[in-house]
């Protein structure tokens, strides 16, 4: 059913402080939304089967192009859509880089297969408690551009659908799937897994760049400063350091990350 764009001008509007309160995370937790802002975001999610509850964007904006395309699509699936003014709008959008439209979406959490099904071919990412929602946005990028098959949160982890989070995927959060499990949730799901099971860790005595990794692959991380937990880093079958010449000790997370999964996906990416 097609439905007609409702202009909104006022900031006091109910719609408007809605969509404002979803820069909290308390707000997004209890509501299950999220906001993601740009029309490549958006292009993003539509291409990958998201469909907004509601669409917003600046009044005049959408007048021709790809703008036109996504206002055109949301209506003919009957998303509500709010065509704001430029101060509302403001008062919406992000502070730095402020676009001309956004979506608000059904957060969408993916149930993990059991490990011992996981396909032969799979890299699979697990993040523990990582802290900081830029970090986890480039990260959720990055395990988009090698194919990766998914990221599991374990622990008390940032939100990847945060505003910051979000803006940092460049829309993979829409294309890469995201679980989340406690640690012994976690420890019990990967009992079944049926080939490596890596881990970075400084008392490491095996080159990243030179280990033969056995597949499927469950590749661990830990949070910035940390690392992995003992627990976690028990669990592997395999460790593995990322050798440094400078004077530092560690990279950054979502660097460290970045280097570790190209090493491994390697041979499934087409030159």
């Amino acid at each position: 059913m097609t439905v007609a764009p409702k202009a909104i001008t006022s900031l006091q509007n109910e719609r408007v402080k809605a969509i404002r309160a979803l820069e909290m995370r308390k707000e997004r937790k209890e509501t299950g939304l999220f906001v993601a802002e740009g029309i490549s975001l958006l292009v993003t999610a539509r291409d990958n089967g998201f469909v907004p509850q509601t669409l917003v964007y600046r009044s005049g904006s959408a007048t021709s192009g790809i703008a036109q395309g996504l206002v055109a699509w949301a209506l003919q699936a009957g998303v509500e859509c709010l065509e704001v003014s430029e101060a509302v709008l403001g008062k919406l959008s992000s502070k730095d880089n402020p676009q001309s439209m956004m979506g608000v979406f059904k957060q969408r959490w993916a149930e993990l297969p059991p490990a011992a099904r996981v396909a032969r071919e799979a890299v699979w990412l697990a993040l523990e408690e990582v802290r900081d929602p830029g970090n986890l946005g480039t990260i959720i990028r990055t395990a988009h551009a090698v194919g990766a098959a998914g990221i599991i949160l374990v622990g008390a982890s940032c939100d990847p659908y945060s505003h910051e989070c979000v803006r940092a995927t460049m829309g993979s959060v829409f294309a890469v799937p995201l679980a989340r499990l406690q640690r012994d949730a976690f420890l019990r799901w990967i009992d079944g897994w049926q080939g490596d099971i890596v881990g970075t860790h400084l008392d490491a005595e095996d080159d990243f760049r030179k280990v033969k990794y056995r597949a499927p692959v469950l590749l661990m991380m830990g949070s910035e400063g940390p690392g992995l937990s003992e627990p976690l880093t028990a669990a592997c079958t395999r460790l593995v350091k990322i050798p440094m010449a400078g004077g530092l000790d560690s990279l950054n997370l979502a660097v460290a990350t970045a280097l570790v999964l190209y090493q491994i996906r390697g041979p499934y990416l087409a030159l």
